[in-house]
């Protein structure tokens, strides 16, 4: 990337807005595509990137470009892509034809193949791995809000991208092994589901054992998946993913404390996918559970849990009514 080219945010909902935000903040030229309805908000409001380690700063609008037209990346030394995976392939198409042949791709994606598809729809371009491990929460009037902690990372390459797009109050990771990490990254969002389900926020959820026996209960599930495949994931936290269920089964009192030392969490936070419900709009759970029992079908595996959680979420989808709010016990029952 060289001076004077922007950096394009491609898809910006909660999380593109939030790192675009802070990037602008940092001084970085950044060019958000989004649609109408988000541009409508921060036009009357301005971008306010908001973290639960204290970060408020609204950025003006005369600070960073924003358009629904993908014309706003012909000046892009890298482009950021985070639309839901669903919506992949038609970005990436949208970027072959609009920004330069030389700009960096990066998705900043849920799930483990949105690279591989980008790779395969932009041929030639230098396309990069990512892991967003924080939650966004957009919270009306050009307010998107980091509600948890970590620092995003991307595919290492020899023009270091990573170091490139960080910021004093966003870091950028480098790592040689970004597919361990998005596994990684991928058992920890099979919570997103519950959070959605529970229609609780994530650190009350947390907080209750039989939320996390459930949870423990698909990382089993999704463990023995993974394993059959040849994959070792890379934890995002400093608790090896062996460990994982026997800690989240662990007594309330026990796990907060190792929950404290291990992650931050902001009170309100909640899962993407429950804000996807409750905005009546199609969720990544084919992309996150749906990997699972991909992997399961392929394998003759059993993972009951995971398949009874993908069907609750469809479910929701189609009532349209938001999160069920459902119990433990209800997401266990079988008809």
């Amino acid at each position: 990337m060289v001076s004077g080219q922007t950096i394009g945010v491609a898809g910006a909902g909660s999380i593109g807005c939030f790192v675009g935000g802070m990037l602008a903040a940092g001084g970085r030229r950044v060019a958000l595509l989004a649609r109408p309805r988000v541009i409508t908000e921060i036009e009357a409001n301005g971008l306010r990137p908001t973290s639960f380690e204290g970060f408020d700063q609204t950025i003006t609008r005369d600070r960073f470009a924003l358009s629904e037209n993908p014309s706003v990346f012909e000046n892009a030394g890298v482009v950021l892509v985070t639309v839901k995976s669903a919506d992949t392939a038609a970005m990436a198409d949208l970027i072959a034809r609009h920004a330069p042949s030389d700009a960096v791709v990066v998705s900043l994606q849920n799930g483990v193949g949105n690279a591989t598809v980008l790779r395969n729809r932009l041929p030639g371009r230098r396309v990069l791995g990512g892991m967003v491990p924080f939650n966004v929460i957009a919270l009306g009037n050009g307010r998107f809000h980091r509600a948890t902690s970590g620092d995003i990372v991307i595919e290492q390459d020899a023009a270091r991208t990573a170091e490139m797009l960080s910021v004093p109050d966003l870091k950028v990771r480098p790592t040689a092994n970004i597919e361990g990490v998005q596994w990684g990254k991928l058992l920890l969002n099979l919570n997103n589901a519950l959070n959605a389900l529970a229609d609780l926020p994530l650190r009350r959820q947390l907080a209750q054992r039989e939320w996390r026996r459930l949870f423990a209960d698909q990382v089993t599930e999704a463990l023995a998946a993974i394993k059959a495949e040849g994959i070792k994931p890379v934890s995002p936290t400093p608790i090896p993913f062996g460990w994982m269920p026997s800690l989240l089964r662990l007594p309330d009192p026990v796990f907060e404390a190792l929950l404290g030392r291990t992650m931050k969490i902001d009170p309100e936070a909640r899962s993407s996918m429950w804000e996807d419900l409750q905005h009546r709009r199609r969720t990544e759970v084919d992309y996150l559970q749906g990997v699972i029992t991909g992997i399961a079908d392929r394998r003759g595996l059993d993972a009951p849990l995971s398949r009874r959680i993908v069907e609750l979420i469809r479910q929701a989808e189609r009532n349209a009514n938001g999160s069920p709010g459902l119990t433990p016990e209800q997401i266990r029952a079988r008809d």
